[in-house]
Order: C-alpha cells, then sequence, then structure tokens
C-alpha cells in the first residue's frame, strides 16, 4: 500500500466535447437605462461627467449622457465570463484571469439594447502553486445592440481550480497580513491622488495624435481603499444580478447546448435555480451562490483567498475607463488585452501607472493610434493587472 499523497485532478470530462461550441446564457429584459449607466460608473467610481451629469453631456458633440465603453460588460450575464465556464467541474471554483476586448465605435445610449453571442474558445491546464491543477479556460462574446450594429468582442479567461486543494495550499492566507488600517494623512494623500486625476481630463480635451511622444506618462490614478460596501456597491451595478433582470437563451441548432447548468461548485456556493423561482436570493449569487467570497472573509477563505476581494471583471472596467478617460471626447480605446495577476483585497488601494510605448500613423482599424501599458498596484507594489492597450486618437 503505497504512503504517497494522492494528486489532485480536475474531472474534465464534461468540458472536452464542448470546445468551439457555441453557448448560452442570460440575457437581459430591458434596455439600458440612463439609471442603469450612472449606477455603473458610480460603482466603477469613474465620475466622467459625460456619463452621470445631464446637463454637462447635452453641451458635448454626444447630445446628452452615453456609457462609457467599459458598459458592455455590464450590460451582460456573469460578468462576461460565461462562455469561458463551461462544463462540469465537481468540487471547483472561479476567478477571473484576464480580458481582452475590440470596440467597434458604436457608443451605447438609455434606450439601447446588447445581444450577446457566445462560444467556448479553448482551455489548458498548468500547475500552479495556487491550487495545484489549474484550468485555464478562454469565451468569446460579441456584443450588438438592437439594430444588429456590432458594440464589441471580448476574449474572456477564467481560472477554474479545485476549491479545496486552493484552502488546503492556503497561498494568500500566508502571504496577507491584517487588513491595513490607513491614517487620515494617508487618506489624505490618497484623496489627493484621486482628485488631481478627475480633473486630469473632466472636461473631455483629446490630445492629439502629433502630440503625444513615446515615453509620455498618463495621469496617476487611484481607487480605495476598498471595502465590503464598495464590492457589494460593484456586484450590484452589473444587472443580471438584480431579480428578474434576465432570462435563459440558448444557441439555435446546438445539442446539449450550456445554457445553466451546474459548474460544480462546491457546498455553499451554488446557485438553486429552482428554489430561486419563489425566493429570488436562492440565485442572487451574493447571499447564495458563487460571489460569497468576495464579501464574507470566511467564505473567501474556503475557496483560497483568505479574505474578502474585489472582481476580475471590475478591474477590467478600471482599465478601459482610465485609458477612455485620457483618450477624452474623439478619442476611445479600441483594443485592449489585461492579464489579471491578483485581486484587489479588502483595505488595499489600488494604482493606475500608464506610459505611451508606440505609435502606429497608419493601423488595421483604419486610423491613428497610440500603444499604451498600463499596471495596476496594490499600497505595497504588488502587481493585480498588466494591461497593453491600443488608443485612437484624433489627428
Amino acid at each position: 500500500m503505497s504512503d504517497q499523497p494522492v494528486k489532485a485532478e480536475l474531472d474534465l470530462s464534461d468540458v472536452d466535447h464542448r470546445v468551439g461550441k457555441p453557448v448560452g446564457g442570460g440575457q437581459l429584459w430591458e434596455p439600458c437605462s440612463a439609471s442603469d449607466i450612472r449606477r455603473w460608473v458610480m460603482a466603477m467610481d469613474y465620475p466622467n461627467p459625460l456619463h452621470w451629469d445631464e446637463e454637462f453631456a447635452r453641451e458635448t458633440r454626444f447630445g446628452g449622457i452615453v456609457a462609457p465603453q467599459s458598459v458592455a460588460v455590464a450590460l451582460d450575464y456573469g460578468h462576461g465570463a460565461q462562455p469561458a465556464c463551461v462544463g462540469h467541474i465537481p468540487g471547483s471554483h472561479l476567478i477571473f484571469g484576464g480580458e481582452e476586448w475590440w470596440f467597434y465605435g458604436c457608443s451605447v445610449r438609455p434606450g439601447d439594447k446588447l445581444f450577446q453571442e457566445r462560444r467556448f474558445h479553448d482551455y489548458k491546464v498548468v500547475e500552479t502553486k495556487f491550487a495545484g491543477p489549474t484550468m485555464f479556460s478562454r469565451g468569446d462574446t460579441i456584443h450588438r445592440n438592437q439594430h444588429g450594429a456590432l458594440v464589441a468582442r471580448e476574449r474572456s479567461t477564467a481560472i477554474r481550480y479545485l476549491a479545496s486543494e486552493a484552502e488546503k495550499r492556503g497561498m494568500y492566507e500566508n502571504q496577507l497580513g491584517a487588513v491595513k488600517r490607513w491614517t487620515a494623512t494617508e487618506l489624505d494623500e490618497i484623496e489627493k491622488v484621486r482628485h488631481d486625476w478627475i480633473l486630469s481630463n473632466r472636461t473631455g480635451v483629446s490630445p492629439h495624435f502629433e502630440e503625444v511622444n513615446v515615453g509620455d506618462r498618463l495621469p496617476r490614478r487611484v481607487i480605495g481603499p476598498h471595502s465590503i460596501a464598495g464590492f457589494t456597491t460593484e456586484y450590484r451595478a452589473f444587472l443580471f444580478n438584480i431579480w428578474g433582470t434576465f432570462h435563459w437563451v440558448a444557441p439555435p441548432g446546438v445539442e446539449d447546448p450550456w445554457i445553466n447548468q451546474d459548474p460544480g461548485w462546491v457546498e455553499g456556493f451554488a446557485f438553486d435555480e429552482e428554489g430561486a423561482r419563489i425566493d429570488p436570493r436562492k440565485r442572487d449569487g451574493l447571499y447564495v451562490g458563487p460571489s460569497r467570497g468576495h464579501i464574507d472573509a470566511d467564505k473567501a477563505g474556503e475557496v483560497g483567498m483568505a479574505r474578502a476581494y474585489g472582481y476580475g471583471a471590475t478591474m477590467g472596467a478600471w482599465c478601459t475607463d482610465y485609458l477612455a478617460y485620457w483618450a477624452g471626447h474623439d478619442g476611445m480605446v479600441r483594443h485592449s488585452k489585461a492579464d489579471f495577476r491578483g485581486p484587489a483585497f479588502e483595505g488595499d488601494v489600488t494604482y493606475f501607472d500608464a506610459e505611451v510605448v508606440g505609435k502606429q500613423t497608419e493601423s488595421s482599424w483604419g486610423v491613428p493610434l497610440v500603444q499604451v501599458k498600463l499596471r495596476l498596484t496594490n499600497q505595497d507594489g504588488g502587481v493585480l493587472v498588466d494591461c497593453t492597450a491600443e488608443i485612437e486618437l484624433p489627428f
């Protein structure tokens, strides 16, 4: 009889045959409203007046409130990760690994409704210190509006792992100290950085392509200190998390399409779809379901996260918003690729630092682009996100 420990393994028997197949998910019932847009930018701590101040917005070339580019993920189901979380893996949990976005210049305004086409792209399994055998799976979403116009494409990366293995290894528990207590002086310094960034381009003036140089640095931004109240506000700004806002849809002609099946969440993190017909809190996600760890340190520990933490899709939105704010009203983020390195934990702050690293007078988009490298870090220098983006600017 061997004394060797049993090696943890992911059961992928329900995954392989779904690769490359269209998948279903949730579809919002109602169009986007101005209040939905305001709720979203409030939750993302993005005080660009174009997205919440009607009087300001009416004086711009847009003639009224428009949504930020990041709103596409707020008008989707499952924080945009639905097509990357496909197949039943017993005893598993999920965190976000990254997002890649392409934007096509079609703004979202109040009254617009987005429709999604989803596809499970691929996956790979690697050994990680965090949880041993870990699956990095990718899924694609195409976002179109009610007129069929292409708004955006997203490729989402989900990280799926055995919750028990992550809990046993306790990587974050061993790394994290106590929740930081900020002094009044430190909080004043944080608020100054935040306020200076708000003023850096509040009027939405776009830098001209020829005026921007490689090596230019973008204004620093900060969000935080992060709190359970903040995480809850973020969660509620994703519209599918509000009771009764969506219904299930399936891709036509696909046998056994993945729509709302059980991904294999551990006990205490699953939805109760039948019970939710009577009590909607049973598939709420935050009170009951897979997002409980974001606001409950004990539940976070059960899935290897040590304490309350933020959302990957939120970090992706932060990147898009930050870059779009610099680009101004006549510029836009055309493409971004963000790799998530670690979560935003309760008590931490997140700093944004970016630099122009390239310029293209001619691009495949048919417009001049500048390339920007963006990094999100916490107060100790720990990296949360590495992001590279191509941004259109006017001549």
